[in-house]
């Protein structure tokens, strides 16, 4: 049994946090929400009233946190001073690559282990333990590093040193939400050229246009039941989150000098869907922006 220390019990968080438990390590969890906390604890995890006291006994901490800012301040001024420098510390936060080196460094400085390892997924694989893992942390520490990711997890990568478990993240989801508005303009087409969507489902999942976003997570009701269209396009991933990600990846290629054009056109789009109310949906649900129905 691992002495676990979770902050940040949200979407994602809450599910990663409850398979560490099941898994049967002592789970100390904290949260700015009080509803947060209570489903952790009916998941078996013990609330914690600060991230001091979450920390204070951890053999690992695992954070899950909606920005780089968060991370940042978390670690700066929380985590590094009350947690024992024996702990692990496991950042599974989307966020700048920058943040996560500048976070890689200062808990080095200060005598702690630390890896980046955001997760691919969505929640239905963080409720099932079943996310990709894509990690940066020092090549000596990925055993380590794995074996407490390993209740959560489907798959985990070591992407290389510090910060490029982000940017596989960054570049992964700018991938996918490229990948997810050529399925959906795909689809709209179809439809409007008299072809039924689950037909053209069926046709394309066998040919060369077959990718995830169309076989895996299909954004037209029926051929993928566990997909979120299924659902009126609720939970998932939200396009919110698609948006963050999208724009992360942009501040990084300006950043370098990468040419993405493709994804700054999925940026604008998303950010399009946003503003027209689909922020909290899946994002999946562009399709019916694309469709001329943004509210269906």
């Amino acid at each position: 049994m691992t002495r676990i220390a979770f902050i940040g019990l949200g979407n994602m968080g809450g599910g990663m946090a409850a398979n560490q438990a099941k898994a049967g390590h002592a789970v100390a969890a904290f949260d700015l929400s009080a509803a947060a906390l209570e489903k952790a604890r009916a998941a078996g995890c013990t609330p914690a009233a600060s991230v001091a006291e979450a920390v204070a006994d951890a053999e690992a901490v695992i954070t899950m946190l909606p920005a780089g800012p968060h991370v940042r301040q978390v670690y700066g001024e929380q985590v590094l001073a009350a947690a024992p420098r024996s702990a692990l510390l496991i950042d599974c936060s989307t966020i700048d690559v920058d943040s996560a080196r500048a976070v890689a460094a200062q808990a080095k400085a200060a005598g702690f282990r630390f890896a980046d390892a955001p997760v691919s997924g969505g929640t239905a694989a963080a409720d099932a333990g079943a996310l990709a893992f894509m990690v940066g942390c020092d090549e000596a520490d990925f055993g380590a590093v794995e074996a407490v990711i390993q209740p959560m997890a489907r798959v985990v990568f070591r992407a290389g040193d510090h910060g490029a478990g982000q940017a596989a993240k960054i570049c992964n989801n700018m991938l996918l939400g490229i990948s997810m508005i050529g399925t959906c303009e795909a689809i709209a087409l179809a439809e409007k050229l008299g072809l039924d969507p689950a037909r053209f489902f069926e046709i394309s999942a066998q040919s060369s246009g077959q990718c995830w976003s169309l076989t895996s997570y299909c954004p037209w009701p029926g051929p993928v039941p566990a997909a979120p269209s299924n659902r009126g396009y609720e939970g998932g991933f939200a396009t919110a989150m698609m948006l963050k990600d999208l724009k992360l990846a942009q501040e990084a290629a300006a950043k370098a000098g990468a040419a993405t054009p493709m994804g700054a056109q999925a940026e604008g789009l998303y950010a399009l869907f946003e503003r027209m109310g689909g922020g909290g949906r899946d994002f999946s649900a562009i399709l019916q922006m694309l469709r001329g129905n943004p509210q269906g």
